[in-house]
């Protein structure tokens, strides 16, 4: 079975033997009703962050409407059950007083679990840029996956996992602006391509105090990187720059001099320069 075919792949294996609650009436899939008491959350779960206004908003949706969709869950060897899939449902109908919650019970060994979490996060949107890059590069180290196969399992290209990773370079102030939404995550890639750490604080407190676009920033990052003296560039460059970006998945620059010039490729990892190789060689 493939993990990155999603949670619907996972909807049909063997489960608890507790009583199944009086409306289970699937042969396959048993939803349990599980006392909210005895669900924890999995403290590995690459969510960190639950916006207070949006639990408030959810909980007030479960007490008129219920728990649409179960949770996943797995027994735990001393007890009770660890979700995961499913704590913002389960942190909203602590706030909505519930008293029980539906759940679908999974066996499943811990390293699974963990990639199901982490692969169910990233498929919903649920994750802030960086915990989505942490998720990246957790799915990447502890499973030995590459860049290639977690854009597989997640549905994304491979340059948008390996341009996510580099979010984790940048400085903790900018950090915290990407999580809270005062930058975004274009903003904050082209702050990366400023070299110099103290150059990136300067320019990131000018972004916090107007408003700057992606393109501003990257010309911004450019002229601080080239120096003050640094001639306009030619737009034919900037736009191969730009097609090889996308093509290679990471930071390309052209450098010209009457007919003559140099490409220089950046990556971040062996891996990554494995891939830039094969991309070129092919």
């Amino acid at each position: 079975m493939s993990i990155g075919r999603g949670l619907g792949a996972l909807i049909s294996p063997t489960f608890s033997k507790k009583k199944p609650s009086a409306d289970d009436t699937s042969g396959t899939q048993r939803i349990w009703m599980v006392p909210v008491s005895e669900i924890k959350p999995d403290p590995r779960q690459p969510r960190r962050n639950f916006k207070p206004e949006e639990l408030k908003e959810l909980a007030e949706s479960i007490r008129q409407h219920g728990v649409l969709q179960p949770l996943l869950v797995a027994e735990k060897a001393d007890g009770g059950y660890e979700i995961i899939a499913g704590e913002r449902r389960w942190r909203a109908s602590q706030l909505a007083g519930l008293a029980t919650l539906p759940v679908i019970v999974k066996e499943m060994a811990e390293g699974q679990k963990l990639e199901v979490a982490l692969i169910e996060n990233i498929q919903r949107e649920d994750l802030n840029p960086l915990e989505e890059a942490f998720a990246f590069k957790r799915l990447i180290e502890e499973f030995g996956l590459t860049q290639q196969q977690v854009a597989e399992k997640v549905g994304k290209s491979r340059p948008v996992i390996a341009n996510t990773i580099r979010l984790l370079e940048l400085p903790e102030e900018a950090s915290a602006a990407l999580v809270a939404g005062k930058i975004t995550s274009g903003q904050a890639r082209a702050l990366l391509s400023i070299t110099d750490k103290a150059q990136q604080l300067e320019v990131l407190a000018s972004m916090l105090g107007e408003k700057i676009t992606v393109r501003e920033l990257e010309r911004e990052a450019q002229k601080r990187n080239e120096g003050k003296q640094a001639r306009r560039r030619d737009p034919n460059l900037l736009y191969l720059e730009e097609k090889l970006r996308e093509a290679l998945g990471t930071k390309v620059a052209v450098t010209q001099k009457g007919e003559q010039g140099t490409v220089s490729i950046s990556y971040y990892s062996k891996e990554e320069l494995a891939e830039i190789v094969k991309k070129i060689a092919l």
